[in-house]
């Protein structure tokens, strides 16, 4: 994690004014009004969650200090856009990062990466590093531990787009995620119609939306199919690969294991490569194997694996685009973008077969 210079210049506190050389920022509305800085953003913005006595002091605020809200036509560019994202360690992270580099390149601006490094740790230091020094944007990949500081960007007064895992924010957060739904029921369905009626799938982290989207896809694509979801055949993982490895174990251990499943990302979907191998099974010919992501590492897996593509590359840079280029005026809604999935059908996945006469199928 790259090093920065974090300025100290000292703003006054008791009476906020603007000045040529000192900005009125929405944290010091925020100190004068009374009240916290999303409220602030809420009158800026038009909301009507705001109670009337609790707006006029906020439209008072802004009259006494001299808030002036930048235009991005006004906004003085300083070439740097901010990516911040829990870990690099993944084939979907670099996916990420490779489509906002791209695009900031292409828009001629420099990409300043923060990796956070730590799933548990909340942010802070890199918060304040934002706050002190000049950005043109910030590109939250939000992922559950992350999820706090959305509402601490909007102080910073900075265009910011949130590539979304978990959801539940208020509408006022511009976002970009995917079709998640849609992507579970394409991969459920594509394992119907190739004849498996007992589908295993397992889970990313219980507390995100697109893993829960995805659930949803896979129940409606039983129902379709008319097939009756049996809730032994669901398990929770992790998005990582030990996490798929042991679903899988507890998938096959069932006295009736499943001949196909839907794993929620590419990497759990290596786990369950890894513990279907560990027991002599094959793929496709003993198990069907679906993926989520259609990241590089599909193509390298033996069998290449069938999978749910998102657009991840394009998810980021359309983040970088919004925040370098879209003109935001007051009033007008945010961005909320879902991206479309598509079914990438390779090896993995094969027509269901039963057993051969006097063949016991290893679990």
């Amino acid at each position: 994690m790259a090093t920065e210079h974090v300025s100290t210049r000292k703003r006054t506190a008791e009476t906020p004014r603007r000045t040529d050389g000192d900005r009125v920022t929405i944290a010091m509305v925020a100190r004068a009004a009374g009240v916290s800085a999303p409220t602030v953003s809420k009158v800026l913005n038009g909301r009507e969650a705001v109670g009337q006595e609790t707006r006029r002091r906020v439209q008072d605020a802004l009259i006494s200090t001299g808030y002036q809200r930048r235009t991005r036509a006004e906004t003085a560019k300083v070439g740097l856009v901010d990516f911040v994202i829990t870990e690099l360690d993944t084939a979907w992270a670099s996916e990420l990062l490779r489509g906002a580099e791209q695009e900031a390149y292409r828009l001629g601006a420099s990409l300043v990466l923060t990796v956070t490094h730590d799933r548990e740790a909340q942010p802070r230091e890199w918060l304040k590093t934002l706050a002190s020094r000049p950005t043109d944007g910030v590109v939250l990949v939000v992922t559950s531990t992350l999820q706090g500081a959305v509402e601490k960007l909007r102080p910073i007064d900075t265009p910011f787009v949130v590539i979304d895992q978990v959801g539940g924010y208020d509408r006022d957060i511009p976002t970009i995620g995917a079709t998640n739904w849609a992507g579970g029921f394409a991969a459920t369905e594509h394992l119907a119609e190739l004849g498996h009626r007992r589908i295993g799938v397992i889970t990313g982290p219980m507390d995100r939306r697109c893993s829960l989207e995805r659930l949803d896809g896979y129940r409606a694509a039983l129902g379709r199919a008319g097939l009756a979801l049996d809730e032994s055949l669901v398990r929770q993982g992790d998005f990582y690969a030990e996490g798929g490895r042991r679903g899988t174990a507890e998938l096959l251990d069932l006295p009736e294991p499943p001949t196909a499943i839907f794993a929620g990302s590419d990497q759990q979907a290596a786990g369950v490569y890894d513990e279907a191998h560990a027991r002599g099974l094959r793929i496709p010919e003993d198990l069907s194997v679906v993926g989520f992501d259609d990241t590089e590492m599909c193509e390298w897996m033996s069998p290449q694996l069938t999978t749910v593509r998102q657009p991840l590359a394009q998810m980021a840079a359309l983040a970088i685009r919004n925040v370098l280029e879209t003109a935001h005026t007051p009033g007008e809604p945010p961005m909320h973008l879902e991206l479309s999935t598509s079914l990438v059908v390779r090896e993995s996945t094969a027509p269901w077969q039963p057993p051969a006469r006097g063949s016991r199928r290893r679990g």
